[in-house]
């Protein structure tokens, strides 16, 4: 079971309306909408996806990271270190 499954509806919901931001975008760029226009929109976007991210690594580390700290050993080191390694890449991004 993922850490995420108890909000998969709430995830969904919201990764559907992001694509239905990105389909805007998209008519945007093909009607030459205002630059500053689409750039405000794709801030939009970009926030939206960084909350859907922040929730799903909120929801890794209390459910798959935690578990794995109270099992300890090999396991419990690699969850740490997938969890660092997913930061480094949100950070980065």
């Amino acid at each position: 079971m993922n850490g995420y499954s108890g909000s998969k509806d709430d995830y969904l919901k919201r990764l559907r309306r992001i694509e239905g931001q990105v389909r805007g975008l998209q008519r945007m760029v093909e009607e030459d909408t205002y630059c500053i226009d689409i750039l405000t929109q794709v801030s939009a976007v970009t926030k939206a996806l960084q909350a859907v991210s922040l929730g799903l690594l909120e929801d890794h580390l209390d459910h798959c990271v935690r578990d794995a700290a109270v099992a300890g050993g090999p396991e419990a080191d690699a969850k740490i270190r997938e969890a660092a390694d997913a930061i480094a890449r949100l950070v980065r991004s």
